[in-house]
C-alpha cells in the first residue's frame, strides 16, 4: 500500500478528542498519535482542538519518521472548523496540504449543512484514468470530513455505525461493527474503550480494479478503538490497526488530552 496515503489514512484514524459537554467554557485538547509499519516508527501526528460555545476547529500535522523519513520525507498540515450538532460534527471549512519527497497537493472543501458546496484540489489529478469512478453531486450530500467525521457523540451508537465520508477527492464509507471492549492505557487516558470492526466501502473518486484499493474493501480483520474522555460525551479513536502483505500499520495515540 502506498504512503500516498500516509496523510490521508491516519488523519482519517488518528481523529482528535475534544469536548462537546461544556460549551459555556473554552475547551483546548491536545491528541497525539504513533504510525507504525510492521513495528517500525513510520510517522508521527497530533491533533490540537479547540472549542467555544458551539464552534470548534481542529488544527493537524503529520511527520514522516525513522527509515520512512530518510527515503521520502513526508510532512502535512490539515485543519477544520464547523458547528457541534446533536448527532455529529458538522464542518463548514476542511483544507489538508502534504509534501512528500517531490509530489506536493493542497485539498480545499466548503460545507454546507453536510452537503459539500465547494471542493479543489492542486494540482488536479489529470489526465483522469479510464477506470476512475466519478465523483458526483448526489455523493457530496450529506457528508463527513475525515477529521471530525470520525468523533461520535455519546449519545449516538459508536459500532455498529456508518460514516460516510469525503476527503476532497474520494468519497468512500466507513462501516463499524461492534467487536467488545479492551482496556487502554497512555498518557492522560486509562480504562475501557470501545472496539469496533472497521469496514471501507469505496464510493466514487478512485480507480475501479486498483490493488490498494481492492485490498482495503476485502479487508475484514481490522480495527479501530473508541475511548471516551473523562467528563465529556464524545467518542474518538486511540487505536486503529490495519493489516497489509508487509505488515500492519497502526496508529496508537501516545497522549489522550492530559
Amino acid at each position: 500500500m502506498k504512503l500516498r496515503m500516509g496523510f490521508r489514512a491516519p488523519a482519517l484514524l488518528a481523529a482528535v478528542m475534544f469536548s462537546t459537554s461544556s460549551f459555556a467554557a473554552d475547551v483546548e485538547h491536545q491528541t497525539d498519535y504513533s504510525i507504525a509499519l510492521a513495528g517500525l516508527p513510520v510517522a508521527r501526528a497530533s491533533f490540537h482542538t479547540e472549542v467555544e460555545k458551539n464552534r470548534y476547529t481542529i488544527s493537524g500535522t503529520l511527520n514522516s519518521a525513522g527509515l520512512v523519513d530518510i527515503i521520502s520525507r513526508t510532512r502535512g498540515q490539515t485543519r477544520v472548523s464547523g458547528v457541534i450538532g446533536r448527532d455529529r460534527l458538522r464542518a463548514s471549512e476542511y483544507s489538508m496540504s502534504y509534501r512528500s519527497g517531490r509530489k506536493e497537493r493542497a485539498i480545499n472543501v466548503s460545507f454546507r449543512n453536510g452537503n459539500v458546496v465547494h471542493a479543489s484540489m492542486v494540482p488536479k489529478r489529470s489526465p483522469l484514468p479510464k477506470n476512475w469512478v466519478p465523483v458526483t453531486s448526489r455523493d457530496m450530500r450529506n457528508v463527513l470530513d475525515p477529521l471530525s467525521g470520525l468523533i461520535i457523540p455519546a449519545s449516538s451508537r459508536v459500532c455498529p455505525n456508518t460514516l460516510p465520508i469525503f476527503d476532497g477527492e474520494s468519497r468512500l464509507d466507513i462501516k463499524l461493527s461492534p467487536k467488545g471492549t479492551r482496556n487502554f492505557r497512555t498518557k492522560g487516558f486509562e480504562g475501557e474503550v470501545i472496539v469496533c470492526g472497521i469496514r471501507f466501502v469505496p464510493r466514487a473518486g478512485y480507480r475501479k480494479g486498483r490493488e490498494d484499493v481492492e485490498y482495503l474493501r476485502r479487508l475484514e480483520t481490522m480495527e479501530i478503538w473508541y475511548a471516551k474522555a473523562n467528563g465529556v460525551d464524545v467518542y474518538a479513536p486511540v487505536y486503529a490497526r490495519i493489516p497489509t502483505k508487509i505488515g500492519p500499520v497502526t496508529v496508537s495515540a501516545t497522549r489522550f488530552g492530559g
